[in-house]
């Protein structure tokens, strides 16, 4: 009685020391993965190799027009925003609107800009981005002529958002085209020309649209500024529409492979963007830290300006009292410092990269730093034109940073996830970071006014911005690395395919690693599954199995690696595109709807059937093969057996016909007869000639219906080859049998 009391105390610590033991090598294992970047030499690296550029060759190599129109287009953008400020008195008289009104009016162009970013990223991926570009630019002038004409907030409001959903094409698109557009070499200060747009609509533009209000006189001459600054976007748009469009990822191909390969994969879809953007490393930090940046970004501006201005009545606290006009051309001023510090960042910044990423990145997350602490030590000045001075300075450095950040995105981001990535800089700069700062911002204002507001926010904004770019910058060889392996490996499998397109794989996964979040599963895991061919895919418990299968299928995102179906790359397609083009899978365990009946779970897989007699002859397909199917048409699928259930899943096969068949533990928890009723439907699945990729605990049944099997532990592949071959490999046989059952 006593041994049996001790083995029940020793038996939980034996336990417990066995499960500390083994979460202390997965940490080890998790650490050197982690600690080993996987770099390639500096000679394979785009823009670290080859002899440096001028301006001149880079011009004739992409031309002019480009880089031209889409500077003028950012232009005129920037000094839409900015008249908007300048006329708001003559604008507030017109429409008999308040101070609160009027901002409201100006910001809801700016939170439309902000989350039209992402539907136009996706349209780039899909049509022709300088066709995006065009007809933006011309949708953005004709809401802008169309704001001269409102005659109340309403309609003010529907055209300042227009003018946002216009305007938001800019900031995705644009740097892609240039990226594509001029070389390596010279694509920061290509980058950086189109950047100087910004600035310089700032400046001139409170200029030009005051002087057009006073020429055109009268308390609504502000209209005329809004109407006639919109003549020369239509032009810019239209041009635009004739300029061809370059070839996606260009440079970088030529740069690693020596030629240009023809994309026929699917776009990628802006989830799966932004699950895989979030692993590579350099761009994670830094759009972290461009979002807490974020607070100082869009608070700053705001809060100079209410700064500047009349003293409201309920506010005690100090302000300069100017007028609008004068604020207007004083934060004009204040960005003239950007149209010096760019072009020398551009000049600075090729040079810097092509001798150390790295040093080019964290040379960006110092210029965040300087425009922190400029901006804090000018806001201590109660002298005006010192407070410009500083924030000349400041301002400066953030353009600076801007201006190298990103060529550092286009970098380490593949070429087919570019629009997306600047999609989400935009995303987390105003919606993180100038949201929540602005809210904190106001409060802070508020209470103790805008001196002290902008001291309490900038400085740890600016600076955990600044360092975490800095951080990030540890990754950038790594990720530009991996960048070219995967096209270095496209490469290779395109002209594998060349030379045998008779056997080109019906799937493909190279160089595979996923996981969970922080935690990864799948460690370079390569397969091939040849047309007509049955794998069995084995392993023990947790080795990855169901998360390989799951992300063949696209229902996880890996963090490397590809993922080919007929040739195709799939990696980053969404899973409704893949079951369209023909890869289905019967999931373990949750294949059914288990509270709708069996007709309607046979009804939602066969609407991926249009026509109606295909239809009804896959029905009754699969009525021949399970005739037990038919008998219980009306029974709530969950009610059933588990045999029946596994039934009306492989059903699904029967129903869609598809390349690939990926079936998720066939056999478990199934009777013998039952699975030899399944087996049996099975081999004449692939006596039609139907691919299949089996997860399978069971190695009698692997070796009844599979040609090749693949073993698998701990998230690697450690066998694969002729089912028969696995009876020699004792060793696997093993650790399968003493394994149970899961995946």
């Amino acid at each position: 009685m006593q041994g049996q009391e001790n083995a029940g105390v020793h038996a939980p610590s034996a336990a417990a020391a066995l499960a500390g033991q083994v979460m202390q090598e997965e940490q080890s294992r998790h650490e050197a993965n982690a600690a080993q970047q996987f770099l390639l030499p500096d000679d394979l690296l785009p823009g670290m190799s080859g002899d440096a550029m001028g301006m001149g060759e880079a011009l004739r190599t992409g031309g002019v027009t480009m880089i031209v129109l889409l500077t003028l287009l950012l232009v005129f953008e920037s000094a839409d925003q900015v008249a908007v400020q300048v006329l708001g008195p003559d604008i507030q008289k017109t429409l008999d609107i308040s101070d609160t009104v009027l901002t409201g009016l100006a910001s809801f162009g700016g939170v439309v800009l902000v989350l039209a970013t992402l539907p136009l990223a996706w349209l780039a991926d899909r049509f022709r981005r300088t066709h995006v570009v065009g007809v933006a630019a011309i949708v953005w002038a004709g809401f802008a002529a169309l704001g001269g004409l409102v005659t109340n907030p309403f309609q003010m409001a529907l055209c300042r958002g227009g003018t946002g959903l216009g305007a938001s094409a800019t900031i995705p698109i644009s740097p892609t085209i240039i990226a594509d557009q001029y070389p390596i070499a010279a694509r920061t200060r290509m980058l950086a020309l189109e950047s100087l747009g910004r600035p310089l609509g700032y400046v001139i533009g409170p200029f030009i649209a005051g002087s057009i209000a006073a020429i055109a006189g009268g308390d609504e001459g502000w209209r005329w500024a809004f109407i006639l600054g919109a003549a020369l976007p239509v032009l810019i748009g239209l041009l635009l529409l004739t300029q061809k469009d370059p070839q996606r990822g260009r440079f970088e191909q030529e740069a690693v492979l020596g030629q240009v390969l023809e994309v026929v994969d699917p776009p990628v879809s802006i989830s799966a963007a932004f699950e895989r953007l979030k692993k590579v490393r350099t761009f994670y930090f830094l759009i972290v830290g461009i979002g807490l940046l974020g607070f100082a970004l869009v608070a700053v501006p705001v809060q100079l300006g209410l700064l500047l201005g009349n003293n409201p009545s309920q506010d005690d606290h100090f302000h300069y009292g100017y007028g609008a006009y004068t604020r207007g051309w004083m934060i004009g001023v204040m960005q003239v410092g950007q149209l010096i510090a760019i072009p020398i960042a551009g000049y600075v910044g090729d040079r810097v990269f092509r001798k150390d990423p790295s040093k080019a990145l964290r040379l960006t997350g110092f210029f965040v730093l300087l425009y922190g602490a400029f901006t804090v030590v000018g806001l201590r000045f109660t002298n005006v034109t010192v407070l410009i001075g500083f924030m000349v300075l400041a301002n400066a450095f953030q353009g600076a940073a801007f201006a190298t950040i990103r060529p550092a995105i286009a970098a380490v981001v593949p070429y087919k996830m570019r629009a997306q990535a600047f999609a989400m800089v935009g995303v987390y700069i105003f919606l993180m970071g100038g949201f929540f700062g602005g809210l904190l911002a106001g409060a802070f204002s508020d209470a103790w006014g805008q001196r002290t507001a902008l001291t309490i926010i900038v400085p740890p904004a600016a600076a955990l911005g600044g360092l975490l770019v800095m951080y990030g910058a540890q990754f950038m060889r790594s990720d530009i690395s991996l960048s070219v392996q995967e096209l270095l490996e496209e490469q290779e499998e395109r002209r594998r395919m060349a030379a045998d397109p008779e056997h080109i794989p019906v799937l493909q996964v190279r160089n595979l690693d996923a996981g969970y979040g922080p935690l990864q599963v799948l460690f370079d895991v390569n397969l091939e599954v040849q047309r007509g061919e049955v794998v069995a895919l084995l392993g023990t418990n947790g080795a990855g199995k169901s998360t390989l299968l799951k992300a063949i299928s696209g229902l996880i995102m890996p963090d490397r690696g590809v993922v080919r179906f007929n040739g195709r790359t799939i990696t980053l397609v969404s899973p409704e595109v893949r079951v369209a083009a023909g890869m289905v899978q019967v999931p373990g365990g949750e294949a059914l709807f288990p509270t709708l009946s069996v007709q309607e779970n046979l009804d939602i897989w066969c609407e991926l059937i249009e026509d109606p007699g295909e239809r009804d002859e896959a029905l009754q397909r699969a009525y021949r093969v399970f005739p037990i199917l038919e008998e219980r048409l009306d029974q709530r699928a969950g009610s059933m057996s588990g045999g029946q259930q596994q039934m009306l899943a492989l059903s699904k096969a029967l129903l869609l016909k598809p390349d690939l068949l990926l079936i998720d533990e066939l056999s478990l928890g199934l009777a013998p007869v039952v699975v030899q009723e399944l087996l049996s439907v099975v081999e004449r699945l692939k006596a039609e000639g139907l691919t299949m990729l089996i997860v399978e605990q069971s190695v009698n049944v692997a070796l009844a219906v599979a040609d090749r099997a693949i073993y698998m532990e701990r998230g690697q592949v450690k066998f694969a080859g002729p089912a028969r071959e696995l009876l020699d490999h004792e060793e696997l046989l093993h650790a399968v049998f003493l394994s149970g059952t899961g995946a």
